[in-house]
């Protein structure tokens, strides 16, 4: 697995456009890589004002059209990949790991109608969101003590699927920071890999993690 980071230019009208429809990103990530689609996690930070993308898959990607679009203009590399096989290889039973996760926490509405399917609907309220997570840690691979985390930020995201904008979605992005205790180290790895909840492809689901002290993101 491999690790990408990449630094948004917020002057470019692209750019701007992209963190509100993340579609935008998706086509230019899914285009990075040769050969079939595949499942990629990825998320947009934000650190001091600035903006970055951060994307997890099992190639190296080729991100040159992508930093044309949304990145940088500079003499410097426009995105750094790195190995995510050695962060894995240190997940451990019961250690100890500061985490950021952007997130799509949703409910399933019950229809009032038989054989009609429930409605999926965004939990709008921070304490509905962190018992969504909350509800999610065991089969995950890890628990959060009780004030062990909290929502840091939600931002609504709307686009339209299909060539002619017939399909309207909208998701809401949820940011969690915290701390977390691995309970189940192989369900642990699987998830830093797979991601939790909705909206994989349009950057929701990649929980990240570092040491607790003076640490980066892994």
């Amino acid at each position: 697995m491999y690790l990408t980071k990449m630094e948004l230019d917020t002057g470019k009208r692209e750019t701007r456009k992209a963190l509100i429809s993340p579609n935008l990103l998706h086509g230019a990530i899914e285009s990075s890589f040769p050969g079939e689609r595949e499942r990629r996690l990825w998320r947009i930070d934000e650190y001091q004002g600035h903006y970055y993308l951060l994307l997890l898959s099992s190639q190296v990607p080729d991100l040159t059209a992508a930093a044309r679009q949304f990145g940088l203009d500079g003499n410097g590399p426009a995105w750094r990949t790195k190995s995510y096989d050695p962060l894995l290889a240190r997940i451990r039973n019961h250690s100890i790991w500061q985490f950021r996760l952007t997130a799509n926490p949703t409910k399933s509405v019950k229809s009032s109608e038989q054989n009609v399917r429930g409605t999926v609907r965004a939990h709008t309220t921070p304490n509905h969101q962190m018992q969504w997570l909350l509800e999610r840690c065991q089969s995950h691979g890890f628990s959060i003590e009780p004030e062990g985390a909290i929502v840091v930020g939600s931002q609504w995201k709307r686009f339209y699927k299909g060539n002619n904008r017939q399909h309207p979605v909208s998701l809401l992005a949820v940011t969690f920071d915290g701390l977390l205790t691995v309970t189940d180290e192989e369900r642990f790895r699987r998830t830093l890999q797979e991601g939790i909840g909705r909206g994989k492809a349009f950057g929701m689901g990649l929980l990240t993690v570092m040491r607790p002290v003076g640490g980066r993101y892994e």
